[in-house]
């Protein structure tokens, strides 16, 4: 990009498995030049940084909180601190905008890798692998950008001499070349991770998926028919040939965050964020903070479950939840470390329609007894794990017993999904040795945390960023992508088939009978009458809960300000249409000083 100096990479390193293998290893280069990729070892590791700076934005804190905050699935927690993001109040082009200059430095070493790369001596196969990738990663940060920002710089030439000039092209050109880029990679990348690309590189069913959905929002955009029909067919493709790519649905929910399926035949694409140190920018034992290109993802919904699960903990006068007492619950590596950043919108509405309602349970969960989803996305039970002794006569106990804590037996905390009358201290009548918080005591303190990303790995460092990869597309988005292509397409029956397909997977429980599943998946069947943008938007929520897609969702489906007004109440009085579009970074319009300005996106 002509206002952005070439890329300074740190050093062309990159890991594309889930192990500590090098695919390359170069000495660093302060800047790249034409001269660099005349080798296969320079076009890789062109390719190597990129793949490498994607892992300093996806699992990162500032980037998460881009992607998901000021939506319907998240609020903030009470160390969120009270940012722009959640409430676009004071949203502005000084806050906004983490990954900007990295895509577009990205984008320019991609454009060197296509441009001096397909005269490098290899072996053809070799090359079409390599210019693949590059095609494939440039459509995926304009993707990305074009998304978010709407108009951008488009370039596709590599750029030597830096400017202090700089233009944005329509979003229409931006698809054109994306949608471009995608056909020609989906054409020459292998069916399944191939060396060096090895681990959930792109593969030709990554590519095609990310095909589909730029299809499915320039659809949106312009409501063009046909590119509905692209984006279904295509998703038709991918389920079709699933076998030839070894991909496929877990048949349990829940096996899709287990760590060891990390690589597994659900997962389409990761960061990696393996355990060599080197690769995960930290010190084992350092307690790494945001701000690096680390994975914290397990932390950033995890609630301070050490300094709020006081065992005599009560709720006052007013209805509130009040802790007090030892807490029954120290730190350790199963439950995460707390950063209480966001949480789910669990908040009731106050007036309207909706009033007593909130968007958790009300309105994304439903059917909980029925859909694993939510047991599978959410602690909601902790185990105590330290013995803590409580007298009868202590301070806020009302249970009038005493009583010692036994660790891994006893619960320190369960949040249940429904009321529980005696709460916190009593289940009806009966002592609790911990406490139950039911949603009337949920706050910005305490409330069910995510558990998809979580980490046990850690150990004794717990507190590290996780090793795990940062999944940024599943086997379940194709169907998900798919059914909203075909109800925009108007074909509701196609649409309510895939959309059971992901449904009925969410029904199979392990510890049910095979009777016992049927009848569950069957009580999760809809009908085509059923699917409507609501409903895909919010099954949408079940299935991705915190995958990084929900502010792009509702974007695309032109949703976000309506569904913020109807379910975020910390946002609904300033979020406007003007916030479809984030706002560009002041650094960019800054260092553009050379003929007509760069423009600001409207409203900010």
């Amino acid at each position: 990009m002509k206002s952005i100096k070439i890329l300074i990479t740190a050093a062309l390193i990159a890991s594309f498995s889930s192990g500590c293998e090098k695919v390359l290893e170069e000495h660093p280069q302060s800047q790249i030049v034409p001269t660099y990729f005349n080798s296969p070892s320079g076009v890789l590791g062109g390719i190597a940084g990129v793949y490498n700076d994607i892992r300093g934005q996806w699992g990162t804190e500032g980037f998460t909180v881009e992607m998901q905050a000021g939506t319907d699935e998240f609020i903030q927690g009470v160390n969120g601190g009270g940012g722009p993001a959640y409430t676009y109040n004071g949203l502005n082009s000084s806050n906004f905008g983490a990954a900007w200059g990295v895509a577009f430095q990205d984008i320019n070493t991609l454009n060197g890798v296509l441009q001096y790369g397909a005269t490098i001596d290899l072996p053809e196969a070799t090359r079409k692998q390599y210019l693949a990738q590059a095609k494939f990663l440039r459509a995926f940060w304009y993707f990305y950008l074009v998304q978010t920002w709407g108009d951008v710089p488009l370039h596709t030439e590599f750029i030597t001499v830096p400017s202090q000039a700089a233009s944005r092209q329509p979003a229409a050109e931006v698809y054109e070349l994306i949608i471009k880029d995608l056909t020609e990679a989906a054409a020459d990348l292998p069916n399944q991770p191939t060396a060096p690309f090895l681990g959930k590189a792109a593969t030709k069913p990554v590519a095609q998926l990310l095909l589909a959905k730029a299809y499915l929002t320039r659809g949106w955009l312009n409501n063009t028919a046909s590119d509905f029909t692209q984006a279904a067919t295509i998703c038709d493709d991918i389920i079709a040939k699933k076998g030839d790519y070894a991909l496929d649905l877990w048949q349990d929910y829940g096996d899709a965050f287990v760590p060891a399926n990390d690589y597994g035949k659900e997962t389409m694409f990761v960061s990696d964020h393996v355990l060599d140190p080197k690769y995960g920018y930290y010190q084992v034992g350092g307690q790494a903070g945001g701000g690096a290109a680390q994975n914290l993802s397990p932390w950033f919904t995890n609630w301070n479950y050490p300094n709020n699960s006081g065992i005599n903990s009560i709720k006052n006068a007013a209805g509130a939840f009040v802790h007090s007492g030892t807490s029954g619950m120290l730190r350790d590596s199963y439950y995460g470390r707390p950063y209480v950043r966001m949480r789910p919108n669990s908040d009731k509405i106050a007036t309207g329609p909706r009033a007593g309602k909130n968007y958790f349970l009300d309105q994304a969960f439903t059917n909980r007894n029925v859909d694993s989803r939510y047991n599978n996305s959410f602690y909601t039970v902790y185990i105590s794990n330290t013995a803590v002794k409580n007298e009868a006569n202590a301070t806020n106990n009302l249970r009038g017993i005493s009583y010692t804590t036994v660790p891994g037996v006893d619960t320190a905390v369960w949040l249940p999904d429904y009321e529980v009358p005696g709460a916190p201290q009593f289940v009806g009548n009966r002592p609790f040795k911990g406490i139950v918080v039911p949603p009337s005591l949920w706050n910005n303190s305490i409330f069910p945390a995510l558990k998809k990303f979580m980490d046990p790995s850690r150990g004794a460092n717990f507190n590290d960023p996780s090793t795990r990869p940062v999944v940024l597309y599943r086997f379940s988005d194709v169907y998900m992508t798919g059914a909203e292509a075909y109800f925009k397409a108007g074909n509701n029956i196609k649409a309510a088939a895939l959309i059971n397909v992901v449904r009925q997977r969410a029904a199979f429980k392990k510890t049910n009978s095979t009777a016992e599943n049927a009848a569950a998946a069957t009580a999760l069947t809809i009908t085509p009458a059923q699917v409507t943008l609501d409903f895909i938007l919010d099954e949408r929520s079940r299935e991705f809960f915190g995958e990084w897609q929900r502010w792009h969702d509702l974007v695309r489906t032109r949703s976000l300000v309506r569904r913020v007004q109807e379910w975020n109440q910390e946002a609904a009085t300033y979020v406007k249409d003007f916030n479809m579009l984030r706002p560009i970074p002041q650094t960019q319009i800054d260092r553009v000083v050379e003929g007509p300005k760069f423009p600001q996106n409207s409203g900010y």
